[in-house]
């Protein structure tokens, strides 16, 4: 019991970012040209933008991670800390002010910043602490699983409901509408922070002494596989915005199908939900690079059985769940790996630096976030996409390009990355090996 309190109050944490993080995702692209009311070119330059910005404030909230100790820990005061201004700037951000283009852009450049900056101050602290809540590597694994069945949560309800909400909140004025539902996310999230905060403990010490620390020396501390993480989360965030921002585009417009988007939400999401539950058990069989390339393959299946069976019900229902759980494969198991490349950077190189990892896997996320909603939007226009008109020829395909053919390709491009992955085969080594650090260190301590 005491078990599951610690997984639970770990993974719901993520579940509130997701509320946020699975609307940006999914709805972000669609409310800026189809309901703010500026140009996809626009609003793709926007959120690239801004997502830069944030990705330079990641790397400051790992170091600012690395250099913070309480009593409650390094990373589970930022769960309280970043908890009001998360609600704040989510609710501001929907906000459509009265006004031209311009005014309107600028409104938008500084709520998405402020938001992804709050989103930054509750997830980076997200991503570090799991090494020091225990040093059980299965254990690591459930509470990794835990954390991705809550986030899976968070998109499938966003995905489902969001649209529904929005319908029944606005009655006919979509601006109210979103604003409304993402109040109510926003105050939900603030009280899931609380949650995690209060149900996790930071137990877990360093296996390395305390010492005199830098930038410099922190960057020291980063491995090859470190490097390799850091490419896999820019894939994969890039899979995820790609692939849930045209979703929308390619069922309404494409396959004519806008009576399938609540199912396509929700079955989309929740079919990566048996791939979660049983990335534990497949974790201790074998090895995770393994789980990553199985899962490619999976979502590949998946998404060319969507482009040849586009007008099969049950090929486009097979294809939706053959890409969720090659999708969430691959989140589940990039995740899983974090805790061993932290671990492996205090094995080699004898750093403690899980909030400057934390803080470059956040750089590549938001990064990839921004590179894929600003190429998303070159191509809609390269195409001649016409926000609620009928679309050409042209744009039709455009379209299939980045709901198929793109995503397709950064699997592969995953693959590739993960032949490089090699800590499968030290994981033994190098826990036997910081077991006995800490054991050294508390042992003279005590001294």
């Amino acid at each position: 019991m005491k078990k599951w309190k610690k997984r639970i109050g770990y993974g719901v944490g993520d579940l509130g970012c997701n509320l946020v993080f699975g609307t940006m995702a999914s709805y972000l692209m669609f409310f800026y040209t189809d309901v703010f009311g500026i140009t996809a070119a626009a609003a793709g330059t926007m959120m690239f933008a801004t997502k830069i910005i944030d990705a330079f404030a990641d790397t400051g909230m790992g170091l600012l991670v690395d250099r913070t100790h309480t009593r409650w820990g390094q990373g589970r005061p930022y769960f309280l800390i970043g908890a009001i201004p998360f609600t704040v700037f989510t609710i501001i951000t929907f906000i459509v002010p009265d006004g031209g283009t311009t005014e309107k852009l600028i409104w938008a450049y500084v709520t998405f910043t402020l938001l992804n900056i709050a989103y930054t101050v509750v997830n980076i602290p997200l991503n570090t602490i799991v090494p020091r809540l225990t040093s059980d590597v299965h254990e690591r694994n459930w509470l990794v699983t835990t954390r991705m069945i809550c986030a899976l949560l968070g998109t499938a309800l966003v995905m489902s409901i969001t649209t529904p909400l929005v319908h029944v909140f606005g009655q006919g004025n979509t601006q109210k509408g979103f604003l409304i539902t993402m109040t109510l996310y926003a105050i939900l999230a603030f009280f899931l922070f609380l949650f995690t905060f209060k149900n996790t403990e930071e137990i877990v010490p360093p296996a390395v002494k305390p010492e005199k620390s830098s930038f410099l020396l922190d960057l020291k501390g980063l491995t090859g596989q470190s490097i390799i993480f850091f490419i896999l989360n820019f894939l994969y965030f890039a899979l995820f915005v790609i692939r849930n921002t045209t979703v929308i585009y390619y069922f309404t417009y494409n396959l004519d199908r806008t009576n399938w988007l609540t199912f396509v939400g929700l079955f989309g999401i929740l079919s990566g939900l048996p791939m979660l539950l049983v990335l534990p058990w497949l974790q201790k069989k074998i090895s995770k690079r393994s789980c990553l390339l199985l899962s490619v393959c999976i979502y590949i299946i998946g998404d060319l059985a969507m482009y040849f069976g586009s007008t099969s019900s049950i090929l486009l229902i097979a294809g939706l769940a053959l890409t969720g759980l090659g999708m969430y494969g691959i989140f589940g198991t990039t995740f899983a790996i974090q805790p061993d490349v932290i671990d492996y950077s205090e094995y080699k190189k004898k750093r403690s630096i899980s909030g400057m990892i934390a803080a470059f896997q956040g750089f590549c996320v938001k990064t990839s976030m921004g590179l894929a909603s600003a190429l998303i939007g070159v191509i809609l226009k390269m195409g001649g996409y016409v926000p609620n008109g009928t679309q050409t020829g042209t744009a039709l395909k455009y379209i299939e390009i980045t709901f198929i053919w793109i995503p397709l390709l950064i699997c592969l491009l995953i693959g590739v990355t993960t032949w490089f992955y090699k800590l499968d085969f030290k994981r033994a080594e190098m826990s036997i090996e910081l077991e006995h650090r800490r054991h050294t260190f508390q042992s003279a301590e005590t001294l």
